[in-house]
């Protein structure tokens, strides 16, 4: 059974770190990577890096924060039901078994 790290993104300083970890976690092949970005970590959406993210983890963002930064959808690797609100964030760190913060 595959195991799941949460990752709460809050931060629009380390998308580097972020696709490092994802990239290590596929290379496990038995951890699932789920993303939720909140507050600055929605800003990360609008660097040219976020597309590489897309398969690597199931993502998700706070919608209100998201558009507190005036930022619009279409975003690369975000579903429509995939913006949020800061329950998915909960029900992330409820399904998780590692929980880590940027």
């Amino acid at each position: 059974m595959a195991r799941n790290l949460g990752v709460f993104v809050t931060s629009d300083k380390h998308l580097d770190k972020v696709i490092d970890l994802c990239h290590a976690a596929r290379k496990k092949q038995d951890v699932e990577v789920t993303i939720f970005f909140s507050h600055l970590g929605t800003l990360l959406t609008q660097d040219p890096r976020f597309g590489e993210l897309e398969g690597l983890a199931t993502m998700s963002l706070c919608n209100v924060g998201f558009e507190s930064h005036g930022l619009k959808r279409p975003v690369t690797g975000i579903g429509e039901k995939d913006y949020a609100t800061q329950a998915r964030n909960g029900d992330l760190i409820d399904d998780c078994d590692r929980y880590v913060v940027f």
